[in-house]
């Protein structure tokens, strides 16, 4: 693997590179690896504790190869996502998962020992999960730059080559040119303060829309967590055992965890504050949560709340598209993009292909990162291998839609660019803007991000840590764009989407909304691919 600095700059040449050190990221890095390709992985944080699955437990959509149980899992979130996935892609979801879970046991994942002597392979300790996917990534041959965002995508005529960018601590800039490049940048939460989202600034889709890149599904965007107002851990799966009240403790009739957010939603709204208690788990139960997800806990313990038996006041964390399906949209089976060279996995990438326009967190989410991670990995380390020996000496080029200059920016830009998030949240994190959406107040929004957007086109950002701030307030704007202009196009509820103005399902709008652009941002339909689905 070629390096050199000059003039303070790390430069790099590799077969693949990766940007994003997540599940999805370091299951990419370890595929391509193992196919013989160099790689380097490039994280906006630490590989192994960054992002949102390393602080989290996370259950797994694994399920052994028998066909009554698969077509269950199949069916489970299948309605509920506006029956929008793909049985071929669920099958291969399902299959590489559940070889990649089996993997993980003979690697030496921790699993829990059922009374049988059998691994428990449900779910996964992030912390546990992600020093062990980094330990595996080093051992692979795989360069980790650490705390080292990148700014833009390089490329030439024939497609993407590399990246650039600038490592935190140290201030220095780095390119890498590859053969090819994966996103594994992981959704965007807008900087909500959901536990592990703060890098989850939605950089990876600017990146590959720069490139020439499309999204897919991007109006199911609006996933909101429930959460202590004391606590950042959004595990709403824990709320399937909570009541909500109010103050008073009468019950608030339709309020829950799956079906009854958008209940707990409007009360909020009215200024009505909401508690729960998770007084519906069994004595025996209660042990096991405790256990399973230990940082869930920790909140309550410091405040001498016992979450079974007191009411706690809660709120909603937007999640956006880290717990959303939209994202950057894949054309084949291994994750390419339209780009040539460039190819995306997990939260990054949409996950609609697997459940359509709804999922939880963790299962789905979880199971979508390793097998996308693996498929992108392979077709990535593929395509470098057929470009042969001179891929990394290609005349490249950056592709930042906003100047990048290495010269100090004026004072007061910092200040500027946090005005800018501050913007854009107003916009996102609202429930009478986001969850409940209509044509009025999407409308009216487009308005005010595509000002937003204008605004910071003709501001130049220094290749600084402060510049890779000025990059994510640009990236969260752009999403917020492709988001509510897929969200006025599609004129129905369906999944998370719900419009207030067109609150039924519409059968003739079965299909999937691809979107992309830059100063002016386009939506189309596309044909859900036709397949024999099983009776």
């Amino acid at each position: 693997m070629g390096e050199h600095a000059v003039q303070g700059e790390l430069r790099l040449k590799a077969d693949v590179l990766v940007i994003g050190g997540g599940p999805a990221g370091t299951w990419a890095a370890l595929t391509a690896a193992g196919k013989g390709a160099k790689v380097v992985l490039a994280d906006k944080g630490y590989c192994g504790s960054s992002g949102a699955t390393a602080p989290s437990g996370t259950g797994v959509w694994y399920v052994k190869p028998e066909q009554q149980l698969r077509e269950q899992a199949k069916a489970s979130r299948y309605e509920l996502g506006g029956r929008l996935a793909e049985h071929r892609w669920m099958d291969r979801v399902l299959d590489r998962t559940y070889e990649n879970m089996n993997k993980l046991g003979v690697y030496g994942y921790p699993f829990p020992i059922d009374g049988d002597g059998n691994q428990h392979r449900r779910g996964l300790q992030g912390p546990e999960y992600m020093r062990l996917m980094r330990k595996l990534v080093q051992k692979a041959g795989v360069r980790i730059l650490d705390h080292s965002p990148a700014l833009e995508l390089l490329a030439d005529e024939h497609g993407v080559g590399g990246a650039a960018g600038v490592q935190n601590q140290t201030g220095q800039t780095w390119s890498v040119r590859a053969g090819a490049v994966i996103i594994a940048t992981g959704g965007c939460a807008f900087l909500s303060k959901a536990l592990g989202c703060n890098v989850l600034t939605g950089d990876g889709y600017l990146f590959a829309a720069e490139a020439g890149a499309d999204l897919s599904g991007m109006e199911f965007s609006n996933a909101y967590a429930i959460s202590p107002t004391f606590s950042s851990v959004t595990k709403t799966a824990y709320y399937s055992y909570a009541s909500f009240y109010y103050e008073d403790g009468t019950p608030i009739p339709g309020a829950g965890s799956k079906h009854g957010r958008s209940v707990i939603a409007r009360n909020l709204l009215e200024g009505n504050q909401v508690y729960a208690k998770l007084d519906q788990a069994s004595e025996e139960l209660k042990p096991l949560l405790r256990v399973a997800q230990t940082n869930f806990f920790l909140p309550f313990d410091r405040r001498g709340i016992d979450p079974f038996k007191d009411l706690f006041p809660v709120t909603l964390r937007l999640e956006g598209t880290v717990r959303g399906t939209g994202g950057i949209r894949v054309t084949n089976e291994q994750c390419a993009t339209s780009v040539p060279g460039l190819y995306a996995a997990g939260d990054a990438a949409t996950r609609e292909l697997i459940c359509g326009g709804f999922t939880g967190g963790g299962s789905h989410n979880a199971a979508w990162a390793m097998s996308s991670g693996s498929f992108a990995g392979e077709g990535a380390a593929d395509y470098a291998r057929g470009l042969g020996q001179h891929a990394t000496e290609r005349s490249l080029r950056g592709l930042s839609s906003n100047t990048l200059t290495a010269k100090r920016s004026e004072s007061g830009a910092n200040d500027r660019t946090e005005q800018i998030v501050r913007a854009v949240q107003e916009e996102v994190k609202p429930y009478d803007r986001n969850l409940f959406r209509t044509e009025q107040g999407l409308t009216s929004s487009l308005g005010r991000l595509d000002e937003l957007w204008r605004e910071q086109r003709g501001q130049a950002i220094e290749r600084s840590p402060e510049g890779v701030k000025a990059r994510e307030a640009a990236a969260m704007t752009a999403t917020a764009r492709w988001m509510y202009n897929s969200a006025l196009a599609r004129t129905e509820t369906r999944g998370m989407h719900k419009r207030d103005d067109f609150p039924t399902q519409d059968n003739n709008q079965h299909n999937r909304l691809i979107s992309g652009g830059l100063d002016h941002v386009w939506v189309k339909s596309e044909e859900i691919a036709r397949e024999v689905v099983p009776s």
